[in-house]
């Protein structure tokens, strides 16, 4: 039987499940309704609720199966509830920010109420057995950036139907028959990444189920300001398919629908997951009783004729009419499932909050007894006695309270033992409770980064030197042969080997699923990349150009770089995303926009290898863990010469570990990237008069130095200048401020640590752009020469 199909009930089962979707549909409304009150009586912060959407996402949820993905709209409640994943008390848990992950196992606190997620890994970070379950992909807030992810989750059903050779990799995939379910806001189809992410997924041919729950507003603005004819299906339609050409299947449903909303999503359902192409489903006609958010009320945007619509023709309410009329049950047996949903939310909302509110409170009256026993023998017991009952009066407290008041105290005792117990509490509470809202930024499991240990390319007395493209592109062939889950796929990337033909002939011999070709598109591929990481693939996404790495800044920041956290350390993504960039001539191609990138992608690796072998090293490193990374290639360098190791796929270059590629007496340099050649070159004129520099590679930017080798060096040399082809004041600064203030490289020094980066600007066009723009062997030249010049003017004499 195919999994589309379904088994004939019987009347009575039938009714029964029917009946059990109104009581669903009853209870997520109340939820939502209930959990508006919380927000407005100051219990919890902030409520956006799935009400109007109910029956939908009951329709949905049917034609969802066992290894299938979700990747959706912060309104999918009923959804998650129909699926088995998503209980009452768990709903408020995540509107009152619980930290523990068995209250809320949607995000353990850290993402407002209506994100939900399901658990992909144990607490281990292993993976789980993801056709076994249902699953949802951790939802983020920007509108439309789930619509990226969502490619990648339906093209690893394809991979898994289409490439040989991943039969090991069991509990990922049934063969393909998985289809990714997207759901968004009719508002947020004006946004950009989901245009974008529609065409891919045309062009792809994957199993998507794209869902618009269509109200006819984006906040408060009406769809007429939103999308040409107000009609996203309308404008759609040259993306129909026909008999001569691929495309989607169009479907449209009225959201009041029940019984054709069950009929459109198990055909849209039975057209993807058999026929792998992608279907969108437009739900029209859906209501929103509480408008947007708690942020304010739809009566101020809505005219009555829309209110009075919206009353009559609210989801909950026409399926309860069609109950009725066709016999399934009578309005005094349906306001009877309705009562017991309300005495049930409201049972569910009171466990939720005594489970939030209970250990805060046990350490609320812990530092209140403390606090009392401190007073007794202070000099300061009224100030310390008026603290502590001020705390104790609060009849619902939250951690800042308790712990504001502690290190208020703090300051105004003077006895010794006295502010030693209290300030060992509150090292105690803080080091139990920081981790609730900070851990799991990168992965904590035995796969991270720092588990692989460094392996040396190898080399013999026949080693020859090659283009260092040629390194990259045997590597590859190597971890190809290794890894038959390793796919990588990028602008040029395919038939061409890329534009520096790194990956020459890889698509001849491995194929075009596996080495592919794509569009313009450069959000939806970091897109592709996330969702198949999550399914348990080993992606390799290409971005041409580092200047072009801004289109996909966004998903990388929002939605990679947050995904074990915002998860608790319960999904990952280990994608690897490849580009070149630094040195080349022009503003769009030479920029190093390190520091916004360094900033945005807390969360990612940012590697940054000097040569083709370091890089090399740095995606066999990557293989064998489970985080995701960003490898920035040297521009200028594919053609030069290096050594082509004899290992090819092993070697294995650390991350987090700088490299001291000369050893000096006067001055650290630090830098990265292609800029150490002028560094290296610079240094040989120095020698020449005196001044030995030592030369540190950083190699990884995110982790930096996680040895604390540079405050070696210059504990030596006394002397820092990090050299930087960012702007000023952008990843110098973070260089700086991790070398001064994380290793306190500061008390080592003799001298100001200086900076040498490019100018504020973008790079000119040409060789005299290049020179003129960023640093110069001539510019390193004088700049560590004015700082000898500083030490000693009488042997380094001012040059100018």
């Amino acid at each position: 039987m195919k999994q589309s199909e379904t088994v004939a009930l019987s009347f009575e089962d039938f009714k029964t499940e029917v009946l059990n979707d109104f009581r669903i549909a009853c209870v997520s409304r109340e939820c939502s309704l209930l959990g508006r009150r919380e927000v407005l009586t100051g219990k919890a912060k902030f409520g956006i609720f799935g009400d109007g959407k109910e029956v939908p996402q009951l329709a949905m949820a049917k034609a969802f199966k066992n290894g299938d993905f979700r990747s959706g709209y912060y309104r999918d409640q009923t959804f998650m509830m129909a699926i088995g994943h998503l209980t009452i008390q768990q709903f408020f848990a995540g509107l009152y920010g619980h930290t523990d992950i068995d209250h809320d196992p949607m995000s353990a606190g850290r993402q407002m109420g209506g994100h939900f997620a399901t658990h992909s890994l144990d607490e281990n970070g292993k993976w789980n057995d993801l056709t076994k379950q249902k699953n949802s992909s951790a939802d983020i807030s920007p509108t439309a950036g789930q619509m990226p992810r969502l490619l990648g989750l339906a093209q690893a059903s394809k991979i898994y139907r289409n490439v040989k050779g991943l039969e090991h990799k069991t509990g990922f995939s049934d063969n393909g028959n998985e289809v990714a379910w997207g759901t968004i806001g009719n508002a947020s189809t004006s946004e950009g990444l989901f245009f974008e992410t529609i065409n891919a997924a045309g062009v792809l041919q994957v199993p998507v189920v794209m869902s618009v729950w269509d109200d006819e507003y984006g906040i408060s603005v009406h769809a007429k300001h939103q999308t040409t004819k107000e009609n996203i299906s309308e404008i759609l339609k040259g993306f129909q398919r026909d008999a001569t050409s691929n495309g989607y299947e169009i479907l449209t449903v009225k959201g009041w629908d029940y019984p054709s909303l069950i009929e459109v999503f198990q055909k849209g359902a039975a057209i993807a997951r058999e026929e792998h192409v992608p279907v969108l489903i437009h739900v029209k006609e859906l209501t929103q009783p509480q408008g947007h958010s708690t942020s304010g009320s739809h009566e101020r945007y809505k005219n009555s004729e829309r209110l009075a619509w919206e009353a009559e023709f609210d989801c909950i309410k026409q399926m309860k009419k069609w109950l009725i009329e066709n016999g399934f049950s009578s309005e005094d047996d349906l306001n009877t499932i309705s009562n017991q949903a309300k005495k049930d939310v409201l049972e569910g909302k009171k466990a939720a909050w005594n489970a939030f509110v209970s250990p805060i409170k046990a350490e609320q009256l812990e530092l209140v007894n403390l606090l009392r026993t401190i007073a007794k023998s202070s000099k300061n017991s009224a100030f310390i006695e008026q603290y502590a009952g001020d705390l104790a009066a609060i009849k619902e407290p939250l951690r800042k309270d308790i712990l504001s008041t502690a290190r208020k105290i703090l300051r105004k005792i003077t006895e010794n033992k006295e502010r030693t117990n209290l300030g060992n509490w509150i090292t105690n509470v803080t080091s139990k409770i920081q981790p609730k809202f900070s851990s799991h930024l990168y992965s904590e499991s035995d796969e991270n980064v720092f588990s692989v240990q460094e392996v040396a390319p190898k080399f013999d007395e026949n080693t020859k030197e090659v283009d260092a493209r040629l390194i990259l592109r045997d590597n590859f062939d190597a971890l190809f042969t290794k890894y038959p889950e390793v796919l990588v796929f990028g602008e040029d990337a395919g038939n061409i080997g890329d534009v520096n033909q790194g990956l020459e002939g890889m698509q001849e011999k491995y194929g075009a699923l596996r080495v592919a070709d794509v569009g313009i598109r450069e959000a939806s591929i970091i897109g592709q990349g996330i969702g198949m990481a999550m399914r348990g693939l080993r992606p390799i996404a290409e971005i041409q150009y580092l200047d072009y790495l801004l289109y996909g800044i966004q998903i990388m920041s929002d939605d990679l770089a947050t995904l074990q956290y915002r998860t608790a350390g319960r999904q990952k993504a280990p994608l690897i995303i490849r580009t070149r960039g630094h040195r080349l001539e022009g503003i769009w191609h030479a920029g190093s926009p390190m520091g916004m990138i360094i900033n945005a992608l807390r969360g990612i690796h940012v590697l940054v290898p000097r040569n083709m072998t370091k890089a090399a090293g740095f995606y066999n490193t990557l293989l064998e863990t489970d985080e995701p990374a960003l490898v920035i290639e040297c521009l200028n360098g594919y053609r030069l010469k290096e050594k082509m190791p004899l290992n090819l796929g092993e070697f294995k270059t650390p991350i987090g570990v700088v490299e001291t590629i000369k050893e000096g007496k006067d001055i650290t340099i630090v830098s990265y990237g292609s800029t150490l050649r002028l560094v290296e070159q610079a240094a040989k004129d120095l020698m020449e008069i005196g001044i030995d520099v030592e030369i540190i590679d950083i190699q990884s930017l995110l982790p930096f130095d996680i040895n604390h080798d540079i405050l070696k060096s210059i504990t030596k040399t006394n002397r820092l200048l990090v050299i930087d082809e960012d702007v000023p004041g952008g990843a110098s600064a973070f260089i700086l401020q991790q070398i001064l203030e994380d290793q306190k490289g500061y008390f080592q020094l003799d001298s100001q640590p200086k900076t040498l980066t490019s100018q504020q600007h973008r790079p000119s066009y040409g060789t005299d752009g290049d020179y003129f723009s960023k640093p110069s062997a001539e510019d390193i030249y004088e700049k560590i020469y004015a700082m000898m010049n500083e030490v000693n003017p009488t042997f380094f004499p001012s040059l100018y």
